[in-house]
């Protein structure tokens, strides 16, 4: 999709108040043919603007492929798809050479065909169906934002943004993601069920005529200039110290780390938690047309970026303690300032 009708549309010079303004805008035309959600669709949009990838954990049949190339229809970005499965191939999506013949000279050389990889949206569909190598080769594109292949290096389009899918109830034929590949998300978000009139709605809508029109109301060109946007939001430093001491409290071998998490956790998040807290907080607080991120926004944020960088030990699995459980305890047990 090419995001030349976007690029009409008026720029704000301020862009907190873009920000707020792009948050409804796209809530308005996603919600033409998404019914609910709102938190997800919200995180998604956190995730764009904050330049970082999305793993999306949810049952069939819940709409992860519609809300994905929704979104991407009212950002005016490229969007593919990819439906991994045992037998995919690294190059199956970053793309091989080809051995190809001159029409002039006639001689025959290898080109390059770029793979679905190369779009501002990939869509990875049950990621962990695929084999470790085919996950390692889309991981290390997301982490670099290039692909090699034959001795050269290309660059990938930006912005870039894998969200990738996950069934959580099926596991036999998968190859579930590594820790360390885990980590590479941003944020890991988890799809629930719609309420009772939602799913009215939602079954009146998809067995009728109804056919949604979303129309593109922000482009590549503004979505890259409020990345940067972002990235200059300052931030208290009360702020930056809860996300930190939020982030090392997970740890168990922390002096800070309650005594739950020495007896529920075998890893804890990493440096890169604390980055993601302090990232996201600064997008939701632009988001909600706020100029500096609170202690709240790092506590909403805590639980998409928290729950897929802790390892739980045997005794939470023993005791059925979830990752989502851990950190709602490290909210009631670390201080605010």
């Amino acid at each position: 999709m090419t995001d030349e009708r976007a690029q009409r549309l008026p720029a704000e010079d301020d862009p907190i108040e873009e920000m707020a303004r792009l948050r409804l805008a796209i809530l308005e035309q996603v919600g033409r043919a998404i019914v609910g959600q709102e938190r997800v669709i919200e995180d998604l949009l956190i995730g764009l603007f904050a330049r970082g990838h999305c793993l999306f954990i949810g049952v069939p049949g819940l709409g992860k492929t519609l809300l994905v190339h929704t979104v991407a229809r009212a950002v005016a970005l490229e969007f593919s798809r990819v439906q991994f499965t045992p037998d995919l191939m690294p190059s199956d999506i970053t793309g091989t050479d080809i051995l190809d013949s001159d029409p002039d000279s006639g001689e025959r050389c290898y080109r390059f065909v770029p793979g679905p990889i190369f779009t501002n949206v990939l869509l990875s569909d049950e990621i962990n169906r695929a084999p470790p190598k085919t996950q390692s080769a889309l991981l290390q594109a997301m982490q670099e934002r290039q692909v090699t292949a034959g001795g050269r290096t290309y660059d990938l389009p930006d912005p870039f943004l894998v969200l990738a899918t996950q069934n959580p109830i099926e596991q036999e034929g998968t190859y579930p993601l590594p820790e360390a590949q885990l980590d590479r998300f941003l944020l890991s978000v988890h799809v629930g069920y719609p309420d009772h009139e939602q799913e009215k709605r939602i079954v009146e809508e998809t067995t009728s005529a109804y056919d949604p029109q979303v129309r593109p109301v922000v482009s590549a060109r503004q979505i890259l200039s409020l990345q940067q946007a972002v990235r200059e939001v300052p931030v208290g430093e009360h702020v930056l110290d809860y996300a930190v001491r939020l982030a090392r409290a997970s740890r168990p071998e922390d002096p800070v780390a309650p005594e739950f998490v020495r007896r529920w956790v075998a890893w804890g998040a990493g440096p890169r938690a604390s980055q993601t807290l302090v990232l996201t907080a600064k997008t939701r607080a632009l988001l909600y047309g706020r100029p500096v991120p609170s202690i709240e926004d790092v506590q909403e944020m805590a639980r998409p970026a928290l729950r897929h960088r802790i390892i739980t030990s045997f005794a939470a699995e023993a005791e059925e303690i979830t990752g989502d459980q851990i950190v709602e305890s490290l909210l009631e047990a670390v201080p605010e300032p």
